[in-house]
């Protein structure tokens, strides 16, 4: 009996190591992007033009947000640009407040979206209906839950036609308001600097690419070419889908960082983020059934595990080598969790040390919300968002191939 105990102690360690070596090669991959990610601010200005941009603006339900993005909006030192807001059939105050603004500003222009077909999600088939209205040689999309700086557009146009880039997409600050969020997206934001860094998406060599949906300008010929939001109709993250055709078209694409500039809210309240968790796994699951319960372990050993196993180190006599050595590597893995939330939390989030320090809390969130998606997955291939039910079943989603 002592035998198979020793046994299990040191597969446990072998895990807890290779949870260590994992969380090493994160926390360097994070520091490398905070510190070498380029500012949307920051290149040298060669351009002399002022070519047109039509800002696609979809709105669904965002009488709450609305007012402030237009007239961030409104407020831009560049001139030559239009304001394309699209009611994606909104049963709040949206289609009023668009209404409104329309006629106080004439920059801004009022599209209803027809009912969307089926087969498309619902923000991919307002911004193809906004893209139907724009005039621009250049094109802006952004989300009604947005609020830009007065300089953002003359910035990113300038440092895309200074760059001779294709598309432009810029990291934003994530707004969050509750604590569950708060404390869940520094563990979620860590996986984004490995494959998902900038570094990689801004490396031709590498084929990472994704755009923030909350903030990317494109050319128009680059978007025609790449077949529009039509192209990626059912996809469900369809920013990242439509910046991984750009890429792998061979256009010439770029991400910076715009945190001083750009404010996004990621989720707007707890249930908002059980249901993007849960949103993320029903696609890859359906996708493939490996991946989608792999991904759930890895985020199961990665953001939580260590932490119990510590604590249960803790409560049990540490007397044989097998054991301190269990203590030793949960301790550290539990440590590099911990430095990874704090780095998140201080370089890159602008949230409160506090949060970091809930990081057993959002490791936790962010499982049990992978797990309830896998569940859902199990008995229903449909996933609900912005008050629509969509069907995956017969969707891959190019953009979760991970």
């Amino acid at each position: 009996m002592e035998l198979i105990i020793e046994i299990a102690i040191y597969i446990v360690v072998a895990i807890l190591i290779g949870i260590c070596a994992a969380w090493i090669y994160l926390i360097k991959s994070m520091i490398e992007t905070f510190t070498l990610t380029p500012y949307l601010d920051k290149f040298e200005n060669t351009n002399n033009t002022v070519p047109k941009v039509s800002i696609i603006l979809p709105a669904r339900n965002e009488e709450k947000y609305l007012a402030n993005c237009l007239d961030s909006l409104i407020d831009q030192d560049y001139q030559n640009y239009e304001i394309v807001v699209i009611d994606d059939s909104s049963n709040d105050a949206t289609g009023d407040i668009i209404t409104d603004y329309s006629k106080k500003n004439s920059k801004i222009i009022h599209v209803s979206a027809n009912t969307k077909p089926e087969g498309w999600m619902g923000k991919n088939w307002a911004c193809m209906e906004g893209y139907r209205q724009a005039t621009g040689e250049l094109l802006l999309f952004t989300d009604a839950d947005t609020k830009h700086s007065n300089q953002v557009i003359s910035l990113s146009v300038s440092h895309l036609l200074s760059l001779q880039l294709d598309a432009l997409s810029v990291i934003p600050r994530l707004l969050t308001f509750d604590l569950l969020t708060k404390v869940s997206l520094p563990m979620i934001s860590t996986f984004l600097h490995t494959r998902f860094s900038a570094l990689n998406v801004n490396n031709p060599k590498k084929k990472a690419a994704y755009f923030f949906g909350s903030f990317f300008i494109i050319t128009k010929k680059t978007y025609e070419q790449v077949g529009m939001h039509e192209g990626v109709k059912h996809e469900i993250i369809e920013d990242g889908a439509l910046g991984r055709k750009v890429k792998e078209t061979g256009h010439k694409m770029r991400i910076v960082r715009g945190d001083h500039l750009i404010d996004a809210v990621w989720v707007r309240d707890a249930s908002t983020l059980w249901h993007a968790l849960k949103r993320l796994m029903i696609p890859l699951y359906l996708q493939s059934e490996k991946i989608a319960i792999g991904s759930f372990l890895a985020v199961l050993f990665l953001l939580f595990i260590p932490f119990p196993i510590f604590v249960i180190t803790n409560f049990i006599p540490i007397e044989s080598a097998s054991t301190k050595i269990l203590y030793a590597s949960a301790a550290i893995a539990s440590a590099l969790i911990y430095t990874g939330a704090v780095i998140e939390v201080k370089m890159g989030l602008n949230l409160k040390l506090i949060h970091a320090l809930c990081a057993p809390l959002g490791g936790l969130v962010v499982t049990l919300g992978f797990f309830t998606g896998l569940i859902q997955a199990k008995g229903s291939s449909s996933v609900s968002w912005r008050g629509r039910n969509y069907s995956m079943k017969d969707h891959t989603q190019s953009s979760l191939s991970i």
